[in-house]
Order: structure tokens, then C-alpha cells, then sequence
């Protein structure tokens, strides 16, 4: 067995317990992996059916389905809480790396907005009753009920090493991690249909969108022609990125507590925690990071803005919005590469030791790191070929060539970055091969001390009494911030803000994929409009899952 076994007779019972069913380990997994993936299959099956009009799968279907999950996640994650907190010894660990206090709070609030959208829904589906199956309904209600189940769930539990009810628990939690990557994929579905048939038109559509999904208010039986009711479907669609971050959230976290189930620690743990201090986390910066980060942002946000209004408007301004909206984006790569480059190079200067202790939470996020970011790999691959094959001779050609290969380089070197970072230990386990040169041990006579000419502000004086001039005392330098520690608490903050605008504009319809012609010409409509909502859903993910792993990165730095 690779876990860590508990030392100490209080922790020994559980153990001992646990120990038997340690041999089935593989097996109760294996048995809760099939599960889960039998019932993705069959959710998948219905969502992607439910996308096409020539395929008699509805969109009924598919809520009648995910309602169903819904509830009974939610009726397993109700027994799990009452379980444990009638059997005392049924968590005997804690996981002090699982779900830190920015995940869970990252996933309060995506709940938040996941609520608001389920509120704007049942409006939307209410304001035509008459017409309307009554699971539209049903399906928002259930699905606001389950978001709150689960994310006091996950605030409460997220951490927890469970030991009793082992098979049963790994399939209650595939189950319920299921049940989010169906709701994940059911968003990103619905939003992919609404965008396809905003940016295509009848004559080389073949994903000829349903009518309700895209949102189309012609040929419908029930037509939106009343203001509350445009306002509410605008809404949700609008909150539906933040939907999607909350479901991939929550499956993050249901995971790690899959790997920890069953899972033995040691009474002391061995690396980082992840409990900053208010000092480094407020203070220990050159504040170049965090300034250089939020002017990115708000010119983000303004050229997003522009290229939305442009692009959607009367005048035929697209050209100028995407010449504007390229620029932007490759000054932001450019600097995100090689501020990701420096960072890989302070670290070769970098002495503390390389954590290599167990750490499911550490393994989950360099995986998804690594898989999210083949999403915009493939897009970027797809539209060099499109640009040095297609050979377009103008200045838009160019400037997507240019941001197709930033976008690779910034993703490498960020990820490498970022991973030797969640591997790196404290700033403590830096080893000290010869004299201090910062935190220094001075032994001084009292008389002698106002002698010292280079005393810095504020020593701490220990000795066992004041009174006696001869008596010697201890003066501890308060140890002050290392530059290297204080660069990469820069280079994560203005990483973290820059893929927090990056992730902005395409998550909330950004899609200068089908705005700018070359790739649509060149692969047509079709291919280019499967490559792009198979792909992007993933390079959204990779930027708001890299917002929370640098987030551990500049704590922990």
C-alpha cells in the first residue's frame, strides 16, 4: 500500500479496521468507475442527441434525465452527511491539502451565480406556461436545491477521509461527479447550439439549432415576445459560464474526496499547508505584478466591449473589432510567456527542496492543467494550418498566425511554471548552506548595545532579566522578504489576472473563430464549428483552473 500508515495508539483502531478492506481497494474503485461512466455515457448520449433537430431526442429528455440525477445525488449526499455525523470515528483524517479555502470559496460563489441563472430559467420556461412541459420547470427547481445541497456538501466534507461504507461511498461520489459533468456538458451544449446559430445562417448550417435552445424566437409554439421574458432568457444565458465553472468545481473536489475515501494519514503531515499568513499574503509584493495585472484587465474588458458591440452590429465594423481584439491578445500572451519564462528562471536559482509526498490534490491539477490545455492546442494547430495554407495576404492573416502561436507558447511555459511551483516546499525548507545573511543570532552585552551602529528596526530581546548589565541576551533579526519569493508572488498575481480577462471573453462570447472567415473558408462552417465547441469548452476551463492554481502558487511562494 503507498498510503502513509497513522502512527500512535489513538489512531491505530481505524486503521486496523481499514486495513482488511484495503485489498478491494482496486476492486470498489474499478466498480464505481464503471458506474460512472455507463451513466456519462447515456447522459452524453441524450445531451448530443438533443442538439440536433433530425434526431428524435428532446430537450425534455434530457431534463427528465438530469433531474433524476440530481435528486438522487442529492438523497445520497443527505445520507452521507447524517452518516457521519452519527458515527464519530466514520472520518478518523482530514486531508489538510483537499479543497482549500479558495476553492470552496471559488465554489460558493459560482453557486451563487449557478442560482441567480436557475431563477432567470424558471422565469424564462414560466412566462409561457400554457405551452410548456412541465419538467422545464421542475428541472431549474431541482437543480437550485441541488446546488445548495451540495455546496454546504463540499464546504463541510470536502476534506474528509472516510472509512466506513467504503464501496458504496466511492459510487455515491462517481455518482454525484457524473451528475456534474452531465449538467457541464448539458451548458455547454446549450450555449455551443445558441452561439452556432447566432453566428451562422441557414444556407451552411448543418447544426441547424432547435428553435428553444438557440433561443430563436420564430417558428417556435411558444414564442417570447414579452419584455421580462427576453430579459430572463438574455440572463441565463448570460450566467451560463459560471454554471459551468461551478459543476467542473464541484467535480474537481468530489474527486479527490473519491481518491481519499478509504485513505490512511499520518498523525503529522510532511509539506506545505495551505494557510497563509496576512503578511505574505497582503505585503510581500513589488506591486509591479498586481498594477501591470489590472491595467491588462480593464483594457481587457474594454476591448472586449468594443469587439461585442462591433461585431454584433449594423455597420460592418468586424474587421477593425478583430484587428483590436488580436492586437490586445498577443501583448497579453507575449507578456504572460515571458513572465511565465522568468519565473522557470528564478526557480533554477531557487534552493527548497522538491515536495514529492503523496498529494491527490496536486495530481488532479497538473492532469487537468495538462488535458484542459489540448483544447486551445488543437484550435491553435487548426488555424496555423488554415493561415499558412490558406496563405491570406492581409493584415488579420497575420496577426492570427501570431496569436495562434503565442497561445501555444504562453500555455507551455505557463504549465511549466505552474507545476514546478505546486511542487516546490516552503519558503522554510530552503536549506541555509552558509552564514544567514537576512535572520541572524547576535549575542550582545547589554552596555554594548547602543553601540551597534547597524541594528535593524525592531529586534526582539529574550534574556531572563533586564537588571544585570553583564547579563548576555539574544537579538533575532525579524527576517525580511526574499526578492525571489517576492518576483514570483508578482509573476503569479499578474498570471492570475491576466487568464481572469482571458477567460472572460471568450466564456461570455468572444468567438472570433467564426468572425474572422479564414478557418471558416478553409474547412467550412461544419468541421470548423465542431473543432471549435469541442475545443474551447476546455481552453475556457484551463483559464479559470490556472486562476485557481496560481492563486495556491502565490500563497505558497
Amino acid at each position: 500500500m503507498s498510503e502513509e500508515l497513522a502512527t500512535g495508539p489513538k489512531e491505530s483502531p481505524p486503521a486496523q479496521r481499514a486495513g482488511p478492506r484495503e485489498v478491494w481497494k482496486k476492486g470498489g474503485r474499478l466498480l464505481s468507475v464503471l458506474l460512472a461512466v455507463n451513466v456519462l455515457l447515456l447522459a452524453c448520449t441524450l445531451i448530443s442527441g438533443g442538439a440536433f433537430n433530425k434526431v428524435a431526442v428532446y430537450d425534455t429528455d434530457v431534463f427528465a434525465l438530469l433531474t433524476t440525477m440530481m435528486l438522487l445525488s442529492a438523497l445520497w449526499i443527505l445520507f452521507y452527511l447524517l452518516r457521519t455525523v452519527r458515527c464519530p470515528d466514520a472520518v478518523p483524517y482530514r486531508d489538510a491539502h483537499a479543497g482549500p479555502i479558495w476553492l470552496r470559496g471559488g465554489l460558493v460563489l459560482f453557486g451563487i451565480c449557478s442560482l441567480v441563472m436557475d431563477i432567470f430559467k424558471t422565469g424564462y420556461y414560466s412566462s409561457f406556461f400554457e405551452c410548456q412541459s412541465a419538467i422545464k420547470i421542475l428541472h431549474p427547481l431541482t437543480q437550485a436545491v441541488f446546488v445548495i445541497i451540495q455546496t454546504y456538501f463540499l464546504w463541510v466534507s470536502a476534506k474528509d477521509c472516510i472509512h466506513v461504507h467504503l464501496d458504496l461511498t466511492r459510487c455515491g461520489l462517481m455518482f454525484t461527479l457524473t451528475t456534474n459533468l452531465a449538467i457541464w456538458m448539458a451548458a455547454v451544449v446549450d450555449e455551443s447550439v445558441h452561439q452556432a446559430y447566432s453566428h451562422s445562417n441557414a444556407s451552411h448550417s448543418r447544426l441547424a439549432p432547435d428553435p428553444d435552445r438557440a433561443g430563436s424566437q420564430v417558428g417556435g409554439d411558444c414564442p417570447c415576445n414579452t419584455a421580462i421574458c427576453q430579459i430572463f432568457q438574455q440572463g441565463y444565458f448570460y450566467l451560463y459560464p459560471f454554471n459551468i465553472e461551478y459543476s467542473l468545481f464541484a467535480s474537481t473536489m468530489l474527486y479527490v474526496m473519491w481518491k481519499n475515501v478509504g485513505r490512511l494519514l499520518a498523525s503529522s503531515t510532511h509539506s506545505h499547508s495551505h494557510t497563509p499568513s496576512r503578511v505574505s499574503l497582503f505585503r510581500e509584493t513589488f506591486f509591479a505584478g498586481p498594477v501591470l495585472g489590472l491595467m491588462l484587465l480593464v483594457v481587457g474588458l474594454a476591448v472586449f466591449i468594443i469587439y461585442e458591440v462591433q461585431v454584433s452590429g449594423e455597420g460592418g465594423h468586424t474587421q477593425q473589432a478583430l484587428v483590436i481584439y488580436y492586437s490586445f491578445n498577443i501583448v497579453c500572451l507575449g507578456l504572460m510567456t515571458l513572465v511565465s519564462l522568468g519565473g522557470s528562471v528564478i526557480y533554477r536559482f531557487d534552493r527548497r527542496a522538491m515536495d514529492h509526498h503523496k498529494n491527490p490534490t496536486r495530481t488532479l491539477d497538473v492532469a487537468l492543467l495538462m488535458g484542459a490545455a489540448l483544447g486551445q492546442y488543437a484550435i491553435s494547430y487548426y488555424s496555423i494550418v488554415a493561415v499558412v495554407v490558406g496563405m491570406p495576404k492581409d493584415v488579420l492573416g497575420g496577426l492570427n498566425l501570431a496569436h495562434a502561436l503565442l497561445m501555444i507558447a504562453q500555455h507551455t511555459f505557463q504549465n511549466v511554471f505552474i507545476i514546478e511551483s505546486l511542487h516546490r516546499g516552503p519558503p522554510e525548507a530552503e536549506p541555509h548552506d552558509g552564514p544567514p545573511k537576512e535572520p541572524c543570532l547576535t549575542f550582545a552585552n547589554l552596555d554594548a548595545l547602543h553601540t551597534l551602529p547597524t541594528c535593524p528596526p525592531t529586534p526582539r530581546l529574550d534574556g531572563p532579566s533586564l537588571a544585570g548589565p553583564q547579563e548576555t541576551i539574544a537579538i533575532i533579526l525579524a527576517p525580511r522578504g526574499h526578492w525571489r519569493r517576492r518576483c514570483l508572488k508578482d509573476i503569479s498575481l499578474f498570471l492570475l489576472l491576466c487568464n481572469i480577462i482571458l477567460w472572460i471573453m471568450p466564456a461570455f462570447g468572444a468567438r472570433p473563430h467564426f468572425s474572422n472567415k479564414v478557418e471558416v473558408d478553409f474547412y467550412g462552417y461544419s468541421l470548423w464549428a465542431a473543432i471549435v465547441n469541442i475545443c474551447l469548452p476546455f481552453g475556457i476551463f484551463y483559464r479559470m483552473h490556472a486562476v485557481s492554481s496560481l492563486l495556491e502558487v502565490y500563497v505558497l511562494s
